[in-house]
Parts: structure tokens; C-alpha cells; sequence
């Protein structure tokens, strides 16, 4: 369950235009960027998502580190759309920062973080190298008293590992060492992500949530949420380019597989009681 909502959960990445002082920003004015980004939240709403992740994929290119002007401009928006739709569940992600995105989190009274690159390990991107955040994050959770859930993408498949552990293990050690809340999976396929999972679960067990982090499609997600607690989809309603508005028949589409899914997750509750 998350926020009061039985697993699986359905979430969209509502990413903003580029915001001032980012490379792309074009001109627009902050409270426009936070009218559309209203919009696209009102329409999934309309389509039944339990709730979205705000990310800044738009402030490209990006390092590490998050800039003062991308956490302010993330704040007001993510306070914004919380006081705008309180009962969604609102995620944070600001590119890369797992540090930024707490505080957001925290400032906004979001449900928890996402941090998709390097909450544990090393990986090289187009910016250079990223390198594991946990100790920042937990230092900072434990110094403001906050209580966000972090979850953490393992071995995102965008970047490059450097490092020799398995999926699994490093699905494990982001647990139990690193004490993420839980986690973002995903391969380069459905059959591969739903190998992933059935390997992972084996070791870490049911309690953990877990959530795909990336290939849903409208055709696959009835399948998928059927080993997954839940899914953030950006590419496939956003029609391949994550630049894109979210397609409101595609959030339609998308929300008809996971209501299936839902269905048979429940019937399969149902067989397993008698």
C-alpha cells in the first residue's frame, strides 16, 4: 500500500518545461510552466492515475548536483500541485540530486523520492561520472527528522555500471546496506523485467515495494503489474519522446492495462485464500 492506495499503483512522470536558468530554457515564464504542468496532472487524474513524479527531465544538460534555482523552481511547483491535488500521490526527482529531492520532498510534503541515478554504486553518463548518494541522503533524512520514503532505481539501463555485482545483489545491498524504502526496476524488455523481479524477490522477499521503473507500454502493463507493485510510465504516453505533452488517449490506454492487471491481481488474492 502507498498513501492509503492498494498496490499496484499507477504513477506519470509529469516533467516540465525547462525552468529558469537551465540551458533550455526558452523564455517562459515560471507561472506558465506551473499552469501547464497543472493541466497535464488534472487530465491523468481524469484517466484514473493514482499519482505522478515530478522530474526536471527538461533541464538538460545537467551534473550531480542539483543548482540553487532548480530547487526553488521545483519547490514552488511540487507545493503547488500538492495543494492543487492533495489526494495523488506526488513523487520527487530532481535530476540528479537525491539530496535536492528530499529537501523538495520535504519542504512540499511529498511521499517519497525517487532517485534513479546512483543511490548506490558508480555509473558513467553523458555529464561524466555519478557516484552513490546514500550516505548524503540518509545523513540529510536523519538530520531534518523527515520520515519521506527513498526509492531507488538499481542499475538504471540508460547509464553504464561500473561495477561487477549482479542485479540482485546490488538490488540487496541498496536494502539492507544503503536502507532505501524501496525500489525502481526494469530491463530492456518485459520478459527481461519480469525475470528481474522473480530473481530479486527470491532475495529480498515480498515486503520490499517495488516499482518498474521503465519499458511499460500500454500492451505490456497488464502482465507486468502482476510481479510489480507499481509503475511510473513516461516514454509510451508521452508517444516515444519524453519531451513530449502526455497523450491523454495513450493515459487512457495505458490505465485500461493496469485496471486489468488489478483485476487479476485481485482474483489471484482471491484463489489464494480458498
Amino acid at each position: 500500500m502507498m498513501c492509503g492506495k492498494e498496490f499496484p499503483v499507477a504513477l506519470a512522470m509529469i516533467q516540465p518545461e525547462p525552468f529558469p536558468g537551465s540551458f533550455r530554457h526558452d523564455g517562459m515564464p515560471f507561472e506558465e510552466i506551473v499552469a501547464v504542468s497543472l493541466k497535464e496532472i488534472e487530465m491523468i487524474q481524469a484517466n484514473g492515475f493514482d499519482g505522478y513524479i515530478i522530474q526536471n527531465r527538461n533541464d538538460a544538460p545537467v551534473r550531480q548536483q542539483a543548482l540553487p534555482e532548480t530547487v526553488a523552481y521545483m519547490t514552488a511547483l511540487a507545493m503547488e500541485c500538492r495543494r492543487k491535488y492533495p489526494d495523488m500521490i506526488q513523487g520527487i526527482l530532481v535530476n540528479w540530486d537525491g539530496v535536492a529531492s528530499l529537501a523538495v520532498a520535504a519542504a512540499a510534503g511529498s511521499d517519497f523520492i525517487r532517485v534513479e541515478h546512483t543511490y548506490t554504486g558508480v555509473e558513467v553518463g553523458y555529464a561524466g561520472m555519478l557516484e552513490a548518494q546514500c550516505v548524503d541522503i540518509c545523513q540529510f533524512k536523519k538530520r531534518i527528522g523527515s520520515h519521506i520514503p527513498v526509492y531507488a532505481d538499481v542499475q538504471e539501463v540508460h547509464y553504464e555500471q561500473l561495477a561487477g555485482k549482479s542485479i540482485v545483489d546490488n538490488a540487496w545491498d541498496t536494502v539492507m546496506n544503503a536502507f532505501a524504502d524501496g525500489l525502481f526496476l526494469g530491463g530492456q524488455s518485459c520478459e527481461e523485467s519480469i525475470e528481474i523481479i522473480k530473481s530479486v524477490r527470491k532475495r529480498l522477499g515480498s515486503k520490499i515495494p517495488i516499482f518498474l521503473s521503465s519499458g511499460a507500454t500500454g500492451d505490456n502493463i497488464s502482465e507486468i503489474l502482476q510481479y510489480y507493485d507499481g509503475v511510473s510510465v513516461g516514454t509510451w504516453v508521452k508517444n516515444g519522446n519524453m519531451r513530449n505533452p502526455i497523450d491523454p488517449e495513450r493515459a487512457g490506454q495505458f490505465m485500461e492495462g493496469v485496471k486489468t492487471a488489478r483485476k487479476l491481481r485481485d482474483n489471484s488474492r482471491d484463489e489464494e485464500r480458498l
